[in-house]
């Protein structure tokens, strides 16, 4: 077996490479608690917010005529043969088609 300094110094930077992935995947399952984001009430604190934000601007005349912009935008750049793009347009503009639904189900995770 030749044991080499090029030879240590990459099997002891992926053995650190290794572990920091494994203490990050554990650390990840290791929260002390998990609470969504819920809707806000109506009269709650932040409603008003919600409802500017959300219900009026995203899922109101502008988020519409933006998710449409941007499927219209996914095929301009998908018939240039810019397929990466597209595909990050087309997911955007179905989070701006679907925003109600996005906003619904999103969860934060608290530690």
């Amino acid at each position: 077996m030749n044991l080499s300094p090029t030879n240590h110094a990459k099997n002891s930077r992926q053995a650190k490479i290794t572990t920091g992935l494994a203490v990050l995947f554990a650390a990840c399952f290791i929260s002390a608690h998990a609470m969504a984001m819920a809707v806000p009430a109506a009269g709650s604190f932040a409603y008003d917010l919600y409802d500017i934000g959300v219900n009026q601007i995203l899922l109101g005349p502008i988020g519409f005529v933006a998710g449409v912009a941007c499927m219209v935008f996914a095929a301009i750049l998908a018939i240039r043969q810019m397929i990466l793009p597209a595909a990050g347009v087309v997911l955007g503009g179905a989070f701006l088609l679907k925003a109600d639904a996005v906003v619904q189900t999103v969860g934060a995770m608290i530690m």
